[in-house]
């Protein structure tokens, strides 16, 4: 089962972040806004896992000391789509 949410972030550059999941694996992920190198980077790296090892890999990253941070912003995320 295929599902696409648009998540609006809290806290960092990105403005959204557009998440498709297929059943419990990352399809694709787009971050609109922020700096397009490093969110490009993370949107590839993730593509293919399962959501479950996301969430545990980038859940608490920090930028700056803003207390979140992109990749923390999808594990956030991903959290809210599974728990829907």
């Amino acid at each position: 089962m295929s599902q696409k949410v648009v998540y609006p972030t809290s806290g960092v550059c990105s403005q959204a972040i557009v998440v498709e999941l297929d059943g419990d694996i990352v399809a694709s992920v787009e971050f609109i806004g922020g700096c397009h190198g490093n969110t490009q980077g993370i949107a590839q790296l993730v593509k293919g896992m399962r959501v479950e090892d996301v969430i545990s890999r980038l859940q608490g990253i920090d930028c700056r000391g803003k207390g979140t941070s992109c990749p923390d912003q999808l594990a956030c995320a991903l959290k809210s789509i599974v728990s829907e």
